[in-house]
């Protein structure tokens, strides 16, 4: 399993390497050739045992204008290191390939991608030696996907947009997209995707709406992230028999969604809701508390 948000923001690109050319022709605008061929390659970049340095993920592309190495590095933090390391990877990789590098960082922090996204210099000013221009993908450049049409056109993209946006009043809308894309995908993807966006959502109720809508999913529960969630419903005493407890996970979504963007939830409006087993019915309401702004409008056409 994919256990931190560092790990899945690479790795997402090495599940669907065409997304990453995709992203840089669609959202940073760079006019990069389109590939024949992606491979992953080995991240192991040592030269000398007490030296170790590895970067996140690296693909090889072909294109009818060249062959290119795509270095995807996951940026959580400020971390002037990277001066010194990004130089070298690129450098180091050219050496070894004689292939054209390309750093491309990723990251969910909006301050972290403006300071990566500064040119690194080395030399003197006026007289730059070496210069090293990031590519930088981030939440203010990655495309927020709250429509469902647009979430299942390029599944790979929505997902890299719940990864960098999940955190915000637009949470519950991309996730809720997502999670209907999802079902239009092979199941096997689709989990791995899950994963993904499990590892990055750092805000509490964020994960916790994004668990309730994959336990929703029937087949989610193959997945080994559904014991998790599974063990937790039953100390919970939330699961009792698939079906039900497919109802009671939505019911709890339709609350939760509507507590994360801070609408007070009555009483009337918890019990009606949790004494539902539609399932039609809890999806029209979860659709609904994406856009409310008060608890009775869940029931406004009824």
């Amino acid at each position: 399993m994919v256990g931190s948000s560092h790990e899945a923001l690479h790795r997402i690109f090495q599940k669907d390497p065409a997304l990453l050319t995709r992203a840089l022709q669609r959202v940073l605008d760079v006019p990069f050739p389109e590939p024949r061929e992606i491979a992953a390659l080995n991240v192991d970049l040592t030269e000398i045992e007490p030296v170790e340095r590895r970067v996140d993920t690296l693909l090889r592309a072909e294109t009818d204008e060249g062959t290119y190495l795509l270095v995807v590095e996951s940026q959580g933090k400020v971390d002037d290191r990277k001066r010194g390391s990004w130089p070298y990877y690129l450098s180091y990789l050219y050496e070894k390939y004689r292939c054209e590098p390309v750093l491309i960082v990723i990251t969910q922090s909006s301050a972290t991608a403006r300071w990566a996204s500064r040119p690194i210099r080395l030399g003197f000013p006026g007289w730059h030696s070496l210069t090293v221009r990031p590519l930088v993908l981030g939440p203010d450049n990655v495309p927020v996907i709250t429509s469902e049409r647009q979430a299942e056109r390029d599944v790979p993209l929505a997902v890299l947009s719940a990864m960098t946006h999940g955190r915000g009043p637009q949470a519950p809308a991309i996730l809720e997209s997502l999670a209907s894309a999802l079902r239009t995908i092979d199941p096997d993807s689709a989990a791995v995707f899950v994963q993904f966006v499990d590892s990055c959502l750092a805000d509490p109720q964020a994960k916790q709406m994004w668990r309730d809508l994959m336990t929703a999913i029937q087949y989610f529960w193959r997945h080994p992230l559904a014991e998790q969630v599974r063990e937790e419903g039953r100390e919970q005493g939330l699961e009792q028999g698939l079906e039900q407890g497919r109802a009671e996970a939505k019911a709890e979504m339709v609350l939760h969604i509507l507590e994360w963007r801070g609408i007070p939830v009555p009483d009337t409006v918890r019990k009606r809701v949790s004494a539902c087993t539609d399932l039609d019915q809890l999806e029209l309401w979860a659709q609904r508390a994406v856009h409310a702004t008060d608890a009775a409008e869940l029931f406004a056409e009824e």
